[in-house]
């Protein structure tokens, strides 16, 4: 099939910016786009093609099962688009932070080396709800799924823009969905020699291929979390139910 052929090709080799930074290939994005099209198959095969080309005849492309930019950059809006944070922000809006007096502690166990992480409740007792199931079904061990990062003060973020030099950019915004308390970091692994949030794309992909991120891919809408597809581990609870 020559669909199946091209994607082949076009997996580990093509050449664009889907989130504004050169990126090479679409291996990394190949787990939420098989979701997306309804695919159990590998993203070289034929039936993952197949599958594509049903889902472009559906959305008014060409169905010829060809991965390309055009056929990602439609997913890609509809992903952002429930990301409820981001609708705040095509309206130029900025949310304020909560009274932070009314955010509360990731459990130890639950959290990075027993960090302090906070979230605003409504979004910790979904990611308690979400890890218990994560445990049962996959049986996680104790570094996996565990966060990272939750709540960020403003001045926080404020303060770390002004060291890093690199705000309003795909890694770091000044204006960051971690203000709300509602956003988490999950720990997924990293690739030999890179941080747990390096966004260089050898550990994104690595990350993209756990069985925790497809568990997440499939289960964590049930929970009323969303993913940014840029950052496997970053996941925003955006509601009781975000399926």
């Amino acid at each position: 099939m020559e669909a199946a052929r091209l994607n082949a090709g076009s997996l580990d080799a093509l050449d664009w910016s889907p989130f504004g930074a050169p990126e090479r290939g679409w291996r990394v994005y190949a787990p939420r786009v098989a979701q997306e099209v309804v695919s159990y198959c590998a993203p070289d095969s034929g039936a993952f093609a197949a599958a594509l080309a049903r889902w472009q005849g559906a959305h008014g492309l060409g169905p010829d099962g060809a991965f390309s930019p055009q056929a990602f950059a439609m997913m890609k809006d509809a992903w952002q688009a429930r990301r409820p944070f981001l609708a705040l922000r095509a309206q130029g809006i900025c949310p304020p932070p909560p009274d932070e007096a009314t955010l509360r502690p990731v459990g130890v166990d639950e959290a990075v080396e027993g960090k302090t992480v906070l979230l605003r409740p409504e979004a910790l007792g979904a990611f308690g709800r979400l890890r218990a199931a994560a445990k049962r079904e996959l049986g996680l061990d104790a570094r996996t799924l565990v966060v990272f990062s939750g709540y960020r003060s403003p001045a926080y973020d404020d303060e770390r823009c002004a060291r890093e030099q690199n705000c309003q950019g795909v890694v770091r915004a000044q204006c960051s969905a971690h203000r709300t308390g509602l956003a988490l970091d999950l720990t997924l692994g990293a690739a030999p020699g890179y941080a747990i949030d390096a966004s260089d794309l050898p550990n994104r992909l690595f990350q993209s291929q756990t069985a925790a991120y497809r568990w997440l891919l499939a289960r964590a809408g049930r929970f009323g979390f969303v993913n940014y597809a840029f950052e496997p581990w970053h996941w925003e609870w955006a509601g009781p139910d975000s399926d």
